[in-house]
């Protein structure tokens, strides 16, 4: 079992999105709202240490860099902004000029954070970077072919290519180039020429109609994707071996995240309420199974007039029929993985956040000998 903390209580809101600061000491958090929480993580308890209120709408995404010690959000509101904290401890904001008409969707820093990719509604992606004449973060627009909200995204090691998942059920690879920033990149199995909105590569969802793409992850060396869609179906593109596309589909409800924990393995988690290992070796994608071993609770004895009570309330006195708690460490749906401990190429320990307010940590070796596994 993961270890768990409920963040969000009187009442219990969805955590939307969140992201961890260098040293795992301090999270930034949505609880569902216009408002950015910042949380303290010491000897196990959370502690609420500040509260960004800029967004007018419902947060949708959060990335923090770790060498700058920088936090960009977006929201509904069609705005991101970028939040440094001054001599006094205070978080300021500097509004990103994103030029979009709809609702942003998801943020993300580069690896060398001096870029970040915002996706959003208007089917675009904003490429951002500080523009250090006008003092301002500025953007350039990817737009074709995407044809529908972008809904995730994710940046290859080498600071350039950007992988998008969409609700037109794609998967892309474009160039993020800016001249100003990025030297000029090396190619790479994706391609070689990269100027700046260049489609490097396209790839769709599972054969039944496909469905939206929630969740994407470059691995650790940038030669594979993983991403999954609405239709339940999990789909591992090997950019070394000619963009080689497997895929399966599972059995459970769809996956709404994906991240890797090792060079072969990854972990999906969404509306099945658990985190599930899978492998990719020798050109197949192959699902392990679930990480989350239920915890073994005693039944409860219940007297003669305990057993009366129960009969007139709920009718039954089997208490296996009446609860309402599920037998899983999330109650609901997970929303994001983030890597706590470790990287993508060994990954020790993730954390998850759900639609039950919980955020859970998943020690990875603890969790593969509890269920028999091993990473490939």
């Amino acid at each position: 079992m993961a270890q768990k903390h409920q963040l969000t209580k009187n009442p219990v809101v969805p955590i939307g999105c969140h992201a961890w600061n260098k040293d795992r000491t301090e999270v930034a958090l949505s609880p569902n709202s216009n408002i950015v929480e910042i949380h303290s993580f010491s000897a196990g308890v959370f502690t609420k240490v500040a509260e960004l209120k800029e967004h007018g709408h419902r947060v949708t995404g959060i990335d923090w860099a770790h060498k700058t010690n920088q936090l960009v959000t977006c929201g509904e509101d069609r705005n991101a902004y970028v939040w440094k904290k001054d001599a006094s401890g205070t978080w300021k904001p500097t509004l990103v000029i994103l030029r979009i008409n709809r609702a942003a969707t998801c943020v993300k820093w580069s690896p060398n954070e001096d870029k970040f990719a915002v996706g959003s509604g208007s089917r675009l992606i904003s490429i951002c970077y500080f523009e250090e004449e006008n003092d301002w973060w500025v953007s350039k627009h990817i737009k074709k072919p995407i044809r529908s909200t972008v809904l995730s995204i994710d940046w290859h090691p080498n600071n350039v290519l950007v992988a998008a998942g969409s609700s037109d059920f794609k998967c892309r690879v474009f160039s993020g180039y800016v001249k100003t920033v990025d030297p000029k990149p090396p190619a790479t199995c994706w391609g070689k020429k990269m100027p700046f909105g260049a489609l490097m590569a396209e790839f769709g969802t599972g054969s039944g109609g496909g469905g939206w793409v929630h969740s994407v992850s470059f691995s650790h060396d940038g030669n594979k994707i993983a991403y999954v869609a609405h239709d339940s179906s999990v789909t591992v593109v090997d950019g070394a071996a000619e963009q080689y596309v497997c895929r399966v589909t599972s059995k459970g409800l769809p996956f709404r995240c994906v991240t890797w924990i090792s060079a072969n393995n990854f972990v999906a988690g969404g509306h099945t309420n658990v985190p599930v290992l899978f492998e990719h070796a020798n050109n197949t994608v192959v699902e392990k199974g679930s990480l989350d071993v239920p915890e073994k609770k005693e039944a409860k004895k219940l007297n003669a007039m305990a057993k009366f009570q129960a009969l007139d309330d709920k009718g039954t006195n089997d208490t296996a029929k009446t609860t309402t708690s599920i037998n899983t460490s999330h109650q609901n749906s997970i929303n994001e993985f983030t890597i706590v401990t470790g990287d993508k190429s060994n990954a020790t320990s993730f954390c998850s956040v759900g639609v039950d307010g919980k955020i859970c940590f998943w020690d990875v070796a603890k969790a593969l000998s509890a269920v028999g596994f091993k990473l490939a």
